[in-house]
């Protein structure tokens, strides 16, 4: 069989563009606590699926050990604070071949589904 990509070959995959620059100064580091807000559509048609700004909740999670989906985690390690970015992910840095399924049947994401995240970075280790 293939060998799975290392990360810093997947880290080439993803496409970050910076909509508000952040402090340049303080970045997370692997193991960190993070709070983030975030938009997430499909890359085909731009359709929202999921938004920590719609519940008015912001997000948190430890960054760099495999919580959230492969695109996250490389992709905000190189994010600092306060900034706000858009990452455009292929599917493989994403949910891949399984997708996510939704809880009316059928799925909230589907299989090989590229997608794009607004994200902004509000704390670390806080």
């Amino acid at each position: 069989g293939r060998k799975p990509m290392s990360d810093k070959n997947l880290a080439f995959l993803v496409k970050k563009r910076i909509i508000k620059e952040g402090d340049k100064q303080t970045f997370p580091k692997k193991g960190d606590r993070l709070v983030m807000h975030y938009t997430g559509r499909f890359k085909i048609n731009g359709r929202k699926f999921d938004s920590s700004r719609d519940r008015k909740e912001p997000f948190c999670f430890t960054i760099g050990v495999g919580q959230v989906i492969k695109g996250w985690d490389l992709g905000i390690l190189s994010m600092s604070l306060g900034e706000v970015a858009t990452l455009d992910l292929p599917s493989v840095l994403c949910y891949g071949e399984r997708g996510v399924a939704s809880d009316e049947g059928g799925y909230k994401v589907p299989p090989n589904a590229a997608l794009v995240f607004e994200v902004e970075l509000l704390e670390i280790n806080l």
